[in-house]
C-alpha cells in the first residue's frame, strides 16, 4: 500500500494486538538523519500505532557497522521513546538459524540475535535508498541484523559475506528471518554511491507499507528502480513453494 507521508498514520495490523513483544529494525547504522537513517518522525508514528492496540514490549535493534556500540547512534537521532528497549546486536545472545531453503542461494545457516526469535511481530523500516544504481530497502535493511562478531573482519563490516554476493545473502535473509511486515520511508529517495552517508536527494512523498518482499517489489515498480536482491528472491521462490 502507498501512502502520502504528510499525513501518514500507521495502523498496526491485528496480529499486532495480540502480539507481546514487537521487534522493530531501523535503518540507524550511522549518526546522520533521515533520509541517511531511519527518522525518529516515522519510528514514532509506528510506536504510537502499536500503542494504541497493545501493551507489548517494543524493541528497537540495530547494530553498527564497525562492531562498536549502536547507543551512541542512537542517541544522536533522537531514538528514546518511552517504553522502549534500544537494543545493541552486539550485545545480543546470537542463535544458529537454519535457512529454509532447500539449496541456499549463498549462506546455509546464519547467526541471528536470539531476540529476533522470541518476538511475535517484526517490523523493519528503511529509508528509500538508491546504492550504486540499485535499489535498499526493506530487506536490505535485515542485512545488520547479522553480528560483525561472526561475519565482519578486524575493520568491522560483513566482508565474509560478500564473497557469496551480498543480493543473494540477502535474499537468503528474507527466507531465514521471518519478518512480518516492511515500511519504506519515501518521502524522499537518497541516490549515493560507494560512500552511504553522502548522496543527493530527490522529493517523493510516499510511504509504502507491505509485507518485506512485496513492498520493495511495489517501491521498484513504481519507482522504476533495479533492485538485484528480488530478482533473487523470485527465483527462489519457485522452488521454495513448490
Amino acid at each position: 500500500m502507498i501512502f502520502d507521508a504528510s499525513d501518514f498514520v500507521f495502523e498496526p495490523p491485528a496480529a499486532v494486538a495480540r502480539a507481546r513483544r514487537v521487534l522493530i529494525k531501523p535503518s540507524a547504522t550511522y549518526p546522520l538523519p533521515y533520509p541517511v537513517s531511519t527518522s525518529r518522525g516515522i519510528l514514532s508514528v509506528i510506536v504510537e500505532g502499536i500503542r494504541r492496540v497493545s501493551e507489548a514490549d517494543i524493541i528497537l535493534l540495530e547494530s553498527h557497522p564497525a562492531g562498536a556500540s549502536i547507543h551512541p547512534v542512537y542517541q544522536a537521532l533522537g531514538y528514546n521513546f518511552p517504553r522502549v528497549l534500544r537494543l545493541d546486536v552486539k550485545d545480543s545472545i546470537l542463535v544458529e538459524v537454519d535457512n529454509p531453503l532447500p539449496k541456499a542461494l549463498a549462506v546455509q545457516t546464519f547467526w541471528v540475535p536470539n531476540v529476533i526469535l522470541s518476538s511475535d511481530y517484526l517490523i523493519t523500516v528503511a529509508p528509500l535508498k538508491v546504492i550504486n544504481g540499485k535499489g535498499s530497502f526493506c530487506l536490505a535493511n535485515l542485512l545488520t541484523l547479522l553480528p560483525v562478531s561472526k561475519y565482519g573482519s578486524s575493520s568491522g563490516g560483513w566482508e565474509t559475506l560478500y564473497t557469496f554476493g551480498m543480493d543473494k545473502v540477502i535474499a537468503d535473509l528474507y527466507f531465514t528471518l521471518p519478518f512480518d511486515l516492511g515500511i519504506v520511508e519515501a518521502q524522499e529517495k537518497f541516490v549515493c554511491g560507494d560512500d552511504p552517508t553522502k548522496g543527493e536527494t530527490e522529493e517523493c512523498g510516499k510511504i509504502f507499507v507491505g509485507e518485506p518482499f512485496q513492498v520493495d517489489t511495489e517501491v521498484s515498480e513504481t519507482l522504476g528502480i533495479r533492485t538485484d536482491y528480488l530478482e533473487f528472491v523470485k527465483a527462489a521462490r519457485v522452488g521454495f513453494e513448490a
